[in-house]
């Protein structure tokens, strides 16, 4: 059995992890406040399927907008749960529980996601890491699995940058397995798995490995408010804009 959590599964990942060892990931998904686990993959599931399964016995899940009204199967919202693990409030502090608590009991996770029509539950971000591109949505897990497919990337991290037309664009923060992996061959397979808007317009290629949790989860924060560390160009490196 292989049980996954603390971020989400990317694709390669789970696709060569089944390729080694012949055991599918199982994902799943809590928090600190959860105690920790309130959704799960079946045990006995045969492929990974992409999403961070249903709720655990005796627990609720659902979908919220901002204002507390439940989204349809389908529909980006907040994933908020409910249950018997679920903690009663933060010690000593009442106003940092009310912000995460709905009038009905409801835990705000802070994660966007969606349920599909069979009730499984799929994350797409963390809310505050969101990038807005001329009003659209991004989640910077979406950009990170297709960039992650390239064989000559180790790792990626996508975060918003500022831009004065869109508001936002994104920009990836790679460290790559090939030296001679160029930007202008990166770009190009995003192009066969990103639309338009999700495309990155910055690429930042480092050597050494990205800032991370002790859980191993990359700070995307960190890169974000650090300032970008100079980086010898190479013949087979075109400068970012």
């Amino acid at each position: 059995l292989t049980s996954a959590g603390g971020m989400a599964v990317q694709r390669v990942v789970a696709e060569r992890w089944k390729q080694r060892t012949g055991v599918t990931i199982i994902e799943g998904y809590g928090l600190t406040e959860t105690s920790p686990v309130v959704i799960s993959s079946p045990l006995g599931i045969e492929q990974w399927t992409g999403t961070i399964g249903i709720p655990v016995p005796s627990t609720e899940a659902t979908i919220l907008d901002d204002s507390d009204n439940e989204l349809p199967p389908g529909e980006v919202g907040e994933i908020c749960v409910r249950g018997p693990q679920v903690m009663p409030g933060y010690w000593n502090r009442p106003d940092e529980t009310a912000k995460v608590f709905t009038s009905d009991g409801w835990l705000r996770t802070g994660d966007m996601g969606y349920m599909d029509e069979r009730g499984y539950f799929k994350i797409t971000d963390r809310k505050k890491d969101m990038i807005i591109v001329s009003g659209f949505k991004v989640f910077p897990n979406q950009i990170e699995d297709a960039v992650a497919l390239h064989p000559g990337v180790a790792e990626v991290a996508a975060i918003g940058a500022r831009d004065e037309r869109s508001g936002e664009v994104v920009k990836i923060i790679v460290v790559r397995t090939d030296p001679a992996l160029t930007e202008e061959a990166l770009l190009a397979h995003c192009r066969q798995h990103l639309t338009g808007y999700k495309m990155p317009r910055i690429v930042e290629f480092r050597t050494e490995p990205l800032p991370k949790t002790n859980l191993g989860k990359i700070l995307r924060r960190e890169l974000r408010d650090a300032p970008a560390p100079a980086v010898a160009a190479s013949p087979s490196m075109t400068p970012t804009p």
